[in-house]
């Protein structure tokens, strides 16, 4: 079995021609399956698979990781790409009005879906919104909702939904990822991890019940991390003994310079542009 894992939208671009935003869009291509994880905030992604000779009409499915703009922006761009309609996975408060804080609350910010749905279906999405697993195939799985079990991983504080009673903190059940069962181990292909992506390996384990976890690639939301989450986040990454380190878009600049520093040649930037292929 083989694996391609290529990024069309994060923060950098690692080759000419290509863009980047404050976003992420992953596309994994197995042998019997093409899921895009995310489409960036806008049409970056949907640019960015021009230049990479990106069809696509190839993919499958369609993971939204959870309802921020920087992950499910530009999803119409990339509609308009394909000639036939396609499944979006989503958790059901994927539409909820979500909202960024600042932490002094004197600064409100729209940080949900910037289209309505009606729009997107008549362009060919057909919405699957469920907060349980979906099994693509049987090796590739959706997380479901995450459960929150470590004691150092939160949600920001400036997550917000809007409610009747005003802004409220937004749990983010919608907040899932990818798991790919393989002869090496899991491969968790992550949106955001705003649920802990420690939280997310554990729930990886028990959800497909193996244990070795061969790589994580995408974002672990370790930006604005304590020394101590992050560094709890490194102790747990070295007992799993995990070989492959792609982390991108919300893992922030310190929390990636933490990690390259602890994994040295088992760490990557995960740019928008790199394609990693896995043979398993």
């Amino acid at each position: 079995m083989q694996i391609r894992i290529s990024t069309l939208a994060e923060n950098s671009a690692s080759w000419l021609k290509l863009l980047a935003e404050w976003g992420l869009s992953i596309l994994v291509e197995m042998d019997d399956i093409t899921v895009l994880v995310d489409t960036g905030a806008s049409g970056v992604a949907a640019h960015n698979a021009r230049v990479m000779g990106v069809d696509m009409n190839n993919v499958d499915k369609i993971l939204f990781s959870h309802g921020h703009i920087d992950h499910v922006g530009g999803l119409l761009e990339l509609l308009e790409m394909r000639e036939k309609p396609v499944e979006v996975i989503a958790h059901p408060d994927v539409w909820a009005p979500k909202y960024w804080q600042a932490t002094d609350g004197s600064k409100n910010m729209h940080v949900g879906i910037p289209y309505q749905r009606e729009l997107a279906e008549s362009m060919g999405a057909s919405f699957n919104l469920t907060k349980e697993p979906v099994w693509l195939t049987e090796n590739m799985v959706t997380s479901g909702e995450v459960p929150m079990v470590t004691d150092y991983e939160a949600i920001d504080a400036g997550a917000c939904v809007k409610s009747k009673d005003g802004l409220v903190p937004d749990p983010l059940w919608d907040d899932q990822s990818l798991f790919i069962k393989s002869g090496r181990g899991l491969i968790i292909v992550a949106g955001c991890a705003h649920r802990g992506i420690v939280n997310t390996l554990r729930h990886a384990q028990e959800l497909t019940g193996c244990q070795k976890i061969y790589a994580v690639i995408g974002g672990t939301h370790l930006v604005g991390a304590s020394d101590q989450r992050i560094a709890q986040t490194i102790e747990e990454f070295r007992r799993l003994d995990i070989q492959k380190i792609g982390v991108s878009h919300c893992t922030g600049p310190v929390g990636c310079m933490r990690l390259a520093q602890a994994f040295g040649d088992r760490f990557f930037f995960n740019l928008a542009g790199t394609c990693t292929t896995l043979d398993l």
